[in-house]
């Protein structure tokens, strides 16, 4: 069930979405540039590991998540992918620079430095576009980044090779 309750005063229109999921009702304010950065930045952050709990509320359960690795479809199985990514990193950290709306539309451009078992922490650049259902959630979320160049950027027998062979075959 999802009820939209909107509450006016002095002119401002204040919007707060009411979603309940099996017996849980969650209020939540509508995603707003300042709300994605303080929402996104509780995720990852700079002492350990990351934790979306706090973030799956304003994911529908019919979300659709691809990156240059995957395609996910359905909340159960985004939550998964989030949870593998936690197991799997010792840190992650995500510095948010950007953030752009239009209509129904984010995107936000980062940097974000995973940290595994044996590796050093590897910086990724990359960009989110989230697109929000009409109930306020996220019901797509593309992340686009280059995952190889810039991990290979960290092996330092390797980056310089890779990059002249990129250089030279695609620049």
């Amino acid at each position: 069930m999802k009820r939209l309750l909107v509450f006016k005063s002095k002119n401002i229109e204040t919007k707060v979405v009411k979603i309940q999921y099996k017996n849980h009702i969650a209020t939540m304010k509508p995603l707003t540039k300042e709300l994605i950065r303080e929402l996104w930045s509780k995720t990852y952050n700079k002492e350990g590991k990351p934790d979306w709990s706090h973030l799956y509320p304003y994911y529908h359960d019919d979300i659709i998540f691809q990156d240059s690795i995957q395609k996910i479809k359905g909340k159960e199985e985004f939550k998964a992918l989030c949870n593998r990514l936690t197991e799997r990193c010792e840190k992650l950290t995500m510095d948010i620079y950007n953030i752009a709306e239009q209509q129904n539309v984010f995107i936000f451009d980062w940097k974000m430095e995973m940290m595994f078992r044996k590796w050093s922490s590897t910086p990724i650049y990359g960009a989110t576009k989230l697109t929000i259902a009409e109930d306020n959630r996220i019901i797509n979320q593309r992340d686009y980044y280059d995952l190889w160049g810039d991990i290979f950027n960290g092996i330092p027998w390797f980056h310089k090779p890779y990059r002249n062979f990129m250089k030279r075959y695609f620049g």
